[in-house]
């Protein structure tokens, strides 16, 4: 649908699929648009040409999940020997790695890809639990991190998880949870307030 038949079709056609993004409204597109046409032409080809190749360069690792070049069999998060196989930090998206792996961390992880959320209709099958219970008996697992968010959707998944290992001898954390600093008590919500409680520390 034409919204501005004013405008150019190239123009139109990069604000269509501009707006295709969550998060990315018409407007949003439009100045993103107008933003590349006013830089340097390069800007715009070395966009495009990254997002070209993004689909067809980029897989998931068969035992972690976690995104690696399409020439990688699997991800240097499972295969460098300095990482310690018996500890695995479960996380929801891709994404959620490179945070955790500014930290320092040293054991691996595994994707989820989503967190259990019944009204989206994602049950226990859309999601990798199964390959993560049989990582955890392949690598005899001593420990595994939920690093899910603190949120209704993150709590029921580390909830299922663990009540599906609970016949194995694994030590089951969770990330520790706390009020972050600048933030009122009374404005805090109860899944935040709750496991600040739970996870308080003597002074």
């Amino acid at each position: 649908m034409d919204y501005n038949s004013s405008l150019p079709r190239p123009v139109e056609d990069a604000i269509a699929s501009l707006s295709l993004l969550p998060g990315v409204g018409r407007r949003s597109a439009e100045r993103y648009v107008q933003y590349l046409l006013k830089s340097d032409s390069t800007k715009a080809e070395s966009i495009s040409q990254s997002l070209g190749s993004l689909v067809g360069s980029v897989k998931r690792c068969p035992v972690t999940f976690a995104f690696i070049d399409n020439n990688t069999d699997i991800s240097e998060l499972y295969s460098d020997p300095k990482r310690d196989k018996t500890v695995i930090a479960v996380v929801a998206d891709p994404f959620d790695i490179y945070a955790i792996e500014k930290t320092g961390y040293r054991g691996t992880y595994h994707v989820l890809g989503g967190l259990l959320s019944p009204i989206d209709g994602i049950t226990p099958t859309e999601l990798n639990i199964p390959t993560l219970i049989q990582r955890c008996k392949k690598d005899h697992v001593k420990e595994l991190i939920l690093a899910t968010n603190a949120s209704v959707e993150g709590e029921a998944t580390s909830h299922y998880i663990a009540k599906q290992l609970e016949d194995m001898d694994i030590h089951i954390t969770r990330l520790a949870r706390g009020l972050p600093i600048g933030l009122d008590i009374e404005y805090a919500d109860m899944i935040t307030l709750t496991r600040a409680i739970e996870g308080r520390q003597t002074l």
